[in-house]
């Protein structure tokens, strides 16, 4: 397996993986109508993550299987459809970091691949002098984070397209910089 940089060539492959991961990994905290709902939408490839050069791939044998990344911009979750204004820069001394859109391939789940994205992710956001980390956790992501070091700040839920909403998991992390 090899962990890269994304690149726009990748996002059809990105767009093929994240329904997968959704389904396959989300089930037992979801219901289909609330991935389906989010589907497009809350999840969904943010192509501004990867022209800012903050979101990876892992490929295995010419197949993507895992994906995430962070963000210096204002958007919280969700994909280039979701977005109705211009993605603003956020100040590193003010504002929190995002951790955004990591997704799995089931068939490649708890084999170390989200641990080594989240690694590069706040290697990045240390080197870019982020003072703290936001991420808009879904259910099934909270342990992953939380493992990391991410404490909850707060529920909500995220109204769907279908009429639905979404559970999420506001979390945070303090950095300290040296």
């Amino acid at each position: 397996m090899h962990t890269r940089l994304a690149q726009l060539s990748d996002v059809s492959a990105i767009e093929a993986l994240i329904p997968l991961s959704v389904r396959g990994l989300q089930a037992n905290y979801y219901t289909p109508e609330q991935m389906d709902g989010a589907l497009g939408t809350v999840f969904a490839v943010d192509s501004q993550l990867i022209r800012d050069k903050t979101y990876f791939v892992t490929d295995h044998d010419g197949e993507i299987v895992g994906c995430g990344g962070w963000s210096r911009r204002q958007t919280l979750f969700g994909g280039n459809n979701a977005k109705v204004a211009e993605d603003t820069l956020l100040d590193p001394e003010t504002d929190p970091a995002r951790v955004r859109a990591f997704f799995i391939h089931p068939d490649f789940a708890r084999r170390g691949i989200g641990s080594l994205i989240m690694r590069l992710c706040e290697e990045a956001i240390i080197e870019s002098r982020f003072k703290h980390i936001r991420i808009v956790a879904t259910l099934a992501g909270e342990p992953f984070y939380a493992r990391f070091g991410y404490m909850v700040t707060h529920r909500y839920d995220i109204p769907l397209n279908n009429g639905k909403t979404l559970p999420v998991v506001d979390m945070e992390k303090q950095i300290l910089l040296s």
